[in-house]
């Protein structure tokens, strides 16, 4: 790393994946989503599985916000010396070996710092309510040791397409301001600080309308997934631009929905055993990542396409004015209202006599004539392009030298 340094960055990765867990769990904590106790005894177990799903989840997200944050703040600090050549210059770890060996340097180091999130979460889950589980305490930390290393393998991921990191973090955004609309929602119905579900937000739980079979609830469901796709293509349609960017671009879409997924996925390992609104995010999660996917994959099977018709705008030959010499332009210059060609300036003089040169003699500057040799006349051309006679009378009697006269000739 020329510009900051193995230990500058390896320090802000640890740092910041640090901070982001103690800031993301801090936030859960104080507004009631993420909690191990709830007053009603009734809902511990769908506390301790929402808290769980949280853990995992955020400790994901920390590591690879971590890593990324290093990555963009050394790339956008200043090489030393002020180089003016700096923003192109290669490092010496550049390579594909280099490559891959600084990005999962940096994930592990965010991994590091976002071990903060397991004692941050088995200190405060001993007091939880869970049934079939002798220590709450280990089980949650073990949660969000997996989420760690879940989100190391996602931070190589990230560090490698820019799209999937932007899609995790325009993910993160999005889960946090829903969570928080979630709980605003319960405090205005009258219900108090309740616990959150990741990525759900029920807007009228009691209405059996809104309800398929009595556990999947479709309104939270078509939210996940309209966010997915709309997130998917839009964090994607940067890298998509770029030919040797488009695969990881098309593939980004999962980045965010996998992360919550896969926090499902290990936290309700018996989808019998909890809540109805826990059965139906549990269900959506797989198919966000997919709907997430083809997001991403719209928009670079657009962007290749426009690519294409770029490209597939060839050269279309023009005939030059009075010369009747083809020159090449862009094809988008003809043009196509009256179907023929349109007049093109291409820079070449026009001719500004009909006088053809002398044969042996340079040609004139552009827009002047050329001028007669010392001494001769200038032909005047007939009809078919051949010179005449002299108009000179005294053309005959002067040498071939245009002084001395020819003998037998008289001088006037």
């Amino acid at each position: 790393m020329a510009r900051r340094g193995w230990g500058g960055s390896i320090a802000v990765a640890v740092g910041v994946a640090a901070g982001t867990g103690a800031a993301q769990l801090g936030f859960g904590y104080g507004l009631g989503i993420i909690n191990w106790a709830p007053a009603d005894a009734t809902a511990g177990a769908t506390a301790w599985v929402a808290g769980l799903v949280w853990a995992t989840w955020i400790a994901a997200t920390s590591t690879v916000f971590g890593a990324v944050c290093a990555q963009r703040l050394r790339d956008r600090a200043p090489v030393p010396g002020g180089a003016p050549d700096a923003a192109t210059a290669v490092e010496p770890d550049a390579g594909p070996g280099g490559s891959v060996l600084r990005h999962v340097a940096l994930a592990v180091a965010a991994g590091v710092g976002a071990l903060v999130t397991v004692l941050l979460v088995a200190v405060p889950a001993r007091t939880a309510v869970a049934a079939d589980t002798g220590s709450p305490r280990n089980v949650a930390a073990t949660y969000a040791a997996v989420g760690v290393l879940v989100g190391v393998s996602t931070a190589v991921w990230a560090l490698r397409s820019r799209a999937a990191a932007n899609n995790v973090i325009a993910t993160v955004g999005w889960l946090w301001l829903l969570a928080v609309v979630a709980v605003l929602d319960g405090v205005l119905a009258g219900r108090g600080l309740a616990s959150a579900q990741l990525g759900i937000w029920q807007l009228s739980s009691d209405d059996g309308r809104f309800w398929i079979r009595d556990y999947f609830y479709w309104p939270g469901a078509l939210l996940s997934l309209g966010s997915a796709l709309v997130i998917g293509a839009l964090a994607a349609r940067g890298s998509a631009r770029h030919a040797d960017r488009r695969v990881g671009a098309a593939a980004s879409g999962a980045a965010g929905p996998l992360l919550v997924a896969i926090a499902y996925f290990l936290a309700v390992p018996r989808v019998t055993a909890i809540s109805p609104e826990q059965v139906s995010a549990h269900l959506t999660a797989p198919y966000a990542v997919i709907v997430g996917v083809g997001g991403s994959v719209l928009v670079a099977a657009l962007a290749q396409r426009a690519a294409r018709r770029a490209a597939g705008r060839g050269p279309v030959a023009v005939p030059r004015q009075r010369t009747g010499e083809l020159t090449v332009v862009p094809g988008d210059l003809v043009s196509e209202e009256h179907g023929a060609p349109a007049r093109v300036d291409t820079g070449a003089p026009r001719p500004t006599s009909d006088v053809p040169e002398r044969a042996g003699e340079p040609a004139a500057p552009t827009g002047e004539p050329a001028a007669p040799a010392s001494g001769a006349d200038p032909a005047v051309p007939t009809s078919d392009g051949q010179p005449v006679a002299s108009l000179d009378p005294d053309a005959e009697d002067r040498g071939p030298d245009g002084g001395r006269p020819r003998s037998g000739h008289r001088t006037r």
